[in-house]
């Protein structure tokens, strides 16, 4: 019974060696001479296996590029690029301040084509013209000691008309937005093709593809948009087509050695929209069609839901059922701010990266400031 006990005291533990024998002198019951004696023997063994345990501040090794820590800085649009959708050096030096400390930035969502875009100043990956910015933005991150990695997109149905000047396009007709045909899909799967390569050529180690908040691929995912009567919409198989024609198409372009992470818009929080369990079969055939990294986040729902505003991790549920299923490593997002909590969630294997997105916006520190308050450095 003491040493179930012991064990169980132990199971609890978030922190390393000091933590394991303070909190064993505080709980050992001075009488209980079996505790004690279990605690004496195995106290070496234990403390070698709380050390073998991952943490936050421990580099991950993801193909031929290693992250010096599992700390994520998500693409959160800043509204620094210029109207054309090229990258400024006030952009540059926004992502400059914040990679100092953290293990991989993932450069805020760049339109992959005219109709795909949402906003008059977002980033944009449509033409060539825009290389020469990307090759010194990858240059600063990679002199920062970071991966340089870009999400691409194309924003479909909610697309900003008073921006496109034009109709926006989407899985089906509703509203003001029109059906992509089939041959138009072709076409959309080349311009994600071709924003990847503009990435590559101008010296990023990968791409992030945007299927997440409501997005294209989220569109073509998501049965509250999806109404096709094709091959393309219907059950689950033919919502899930498009998307994986897409990173099947940029794994290709990408090469082998490039790396490749989709952001999976796991759940629409609606009654008859995507869950949990569509994610997880997603996941799985996004990883046999070559995603080296699954960043788990919210569907139609969007990337803040509401409901989720005091609710620190409110996406990290979903990503630690996807990471069960699969075997690459997951991200967990979702308002995380408590530097504890999101080292956590790297003890106890629920993600293997941890998106820091609002923090890291307000406190450029947060990650170095982090780690000195969990006494990793």
């Amino acid at each position: 019974m003491a040493i179930y006990s012991l064990n169980e005291e132990l199971k609890r533990v978030k922190t390393r060696k000091n933590d394991v024998i303070s909190l064993s002198v505080n709980t050992l019951n001075k009488n209980n001479f079996a505790m004690l004696t279990f605690y004496i023997i195995h106290k070496q063994t234990l403390s070698k296996e709380l050390r073998c345990l991952p943490k936050l501040s421990d580099t991950l090794q993801v193909k031929d590029y290693t992250l010096r820590n599992r700390i994520v800085f998500p693409p959160m649009q800043s509204g620094r690029a210029d109207f054309n959708g090229a990258i400024t050096s006030k952009l540059i030096n926004f992502y400059v301040r914040r990679s100092a400390h953290i293990g991989l930035p993932i450069v805020e969502h760049a339109y992959i084509d005219l109709l795909g875009k949402i906003g008059p100043k977002q980033l944009g990956i449509y033409d060539d013209s825009l290389i020469s910015g990307y090759e010194k933005l990858a240059t600063a991150l990679h002199k920062e000691g970071v991966p340089a990695i870009v999400q691409i997109s194309h924003a479909g149905g909610v697309a900003n008309k008073k921006v496109i000047h034009n109709q926006p396009v989407g899985p089906s007709t509703a509203g003001k937005m029109r059906m992509l045909e089939v041959d138009e899909l072709k076409n959309v799967v080349e311009q994600f093709v071709a924003a990847a390569e503009r990435a590559v050529r101008a010296g990023f180690d990968g791409v992030e593809l945007h299927g997440a908040h409501g997005y294209l691929l989220n569109q073509f995912f998501s049965p509250l948009l999806n109404k096709r009567g094709d091959e393309y919409g219907g059950c689950l198989e033919g919502r899930m087509r498009f998307p994986l024609e897409v990173v099947l198409a940029v794994r290709r372009r990408l090469g082998v050695d490039k790396l490749l992470f989709y952001r999976v818009g796991s759940d629409d929080l609606a009654p008859y929209g995507t869950h949990v369990e569509d994610a997880v079969v997603f996941s799985q055939r996004l990883v046999a069609a070559g995603v080296d990294v699954l960043d788990v986040s919210g569907g139609m729902c969007g990337s803040n839901p509401k409901q989720f505003k005091s609710v620190s991790g409110y996406f990290v549920s979903q990503a630690a059922a996807v990471k069960r299923e699969v075997g690459v490593p997951v991200v967990g997002v979702g308002g995380i701010v408590d530097p504890v909590f999101a080292d956590s969630l790297v003890v106890e294997g629920k993600v293997d990266l941890v998106a820091v997105g609002r923090a890291l916006w307000r406190d450029v520190l947060w990650a170095r400031d982090a780690f000195s308050c969990l006494g990793y450095c």
